[in-house]
């Protein structure tokens, strides 16, 4: 199975993600703003519902290319660790550029929450190269791959519904405080660091 290190190092890298409002967050939090609780909970639903599609995606291949060309999983990886220390440079780079009014809006609420939840997440094709790009540097390509494919999906998606509900339950706070520049300034120094030193650490190790 994955080593618990590895395994430690992807729910940081997913919880300072998903803690960082993309689309989807953006989605979530808006309809728990303007709609209640409940319907915040249906987009939550909704989301991690089009994003077990593109795990699932993603395994499908990502095993299936682990057992055909290990080689070539190896080589993901590495690209893995690298694109993980770009987004790392890129959060670094965003947070010196941060202003007073940079912060971006919740989306408009929707009478179907779950039903656009699901478009929300699945009309996102980032997601799937996110997570493609992602996962092999945690994959031990020796093992069975699709179990630990299965395992970061669990522990990914369990994350991100953990912060969802803590939007949900404080959205109107949260959203307020993301659209703060002093605070996203400082929550996109820390994942940028963390990041980059997950990233150096993956690279170490692949090449040792």
């Amino acid at each position: 199975m994955i080593d618990p290190a590895k395994l430690a190092a992807f729910a940081l890298v997913s919880g300072m993600t998903s803690l960082v409002p993309g689309p989807s967050m953006l989605f979530v939090m808006g309809q728990a703003m303007w709609r209640g609780t409940r319907s915040g909970a249906a987009a939550l639903a909704g989301v991690q519902l089009g994003y077990i599609f593109w795990w699932v995606l993603a395994a499908l291949g990502l095993g299936t290319l682990a057992a055909a060309v290990p080689l070539a999983f190896r080589l993901l990886a590495i690209a893995g660790a690298a694109y993980l220390g770009w987004l790392g440079a890129q959060a670094l780079s965003h947070a010196g550029a941060a202003t007073e009014n940079g912060g971006t809006p919740a989306r408009q609420p929707s009478a179907h929450p779950f039903r656009d939840g699901v478009f929300v997440a699945m009309s996102n094709p980032k997601a799937l190269v996110y997570i493609v790009a992602l996962l092999p540097p945690f994959v031990d390509p020796k093992s069975p791959v699709v179990p630990q494919l299965a395992l970061l999906g669990a522990v990914a998606l369990a994350i991100d519904i953990a912060l969802g509900a803590l939007y949900i339950g404080a959205g109107s706070r949260l959203s307020a405080a993301m659209t703060r520049a002093h605070t996203r300034r400082w929550l996109d120094r820390g994942v940028g660091a963390i990041f980059i030193a997950i990233a150096l650490a993956i690279l170490v190790e692949l090449f040792r």
